[in-house]
């Protein structure tokens, strides 16, 4: 078992993380809650969701999401 101390010793002798993905870390919450918008709009509404799966992407950007192979696979995988 370590102590703090150690812990702490090989946590600064890590490298430090890329800067893209601190970015992306802290986008995530925001990127969940808007394809959830998109989700439960699509849950109610069957002529969003058709227009919706037809175009990902500008589903994404309506929301305020730049599309991002990821976030549109995840939005499909909602859908």
């Amino acid at each position: 078992m370590y102590d703090e101390e150690r812990i702490g010793e090989l946590l600064r002798a890590m490298p430090q993380v890329p800067e893209a993905w601190v970015q992306t870390a802290a986008q995530l919450p925001a990127a969940r809650r808007a394809i959830e918008q998109i989700a439960a709009l699509a849950e109610a509404d069957a002529g969003f969701r058709e227009q919706a799966l037809r175009d990902l992407e500008g589903a994404l950007q309506r929301v305020g999401l730049e599309p991002s192979p990821a976030l549109v696979e995840h939005l499909r995988d909602r859908l």
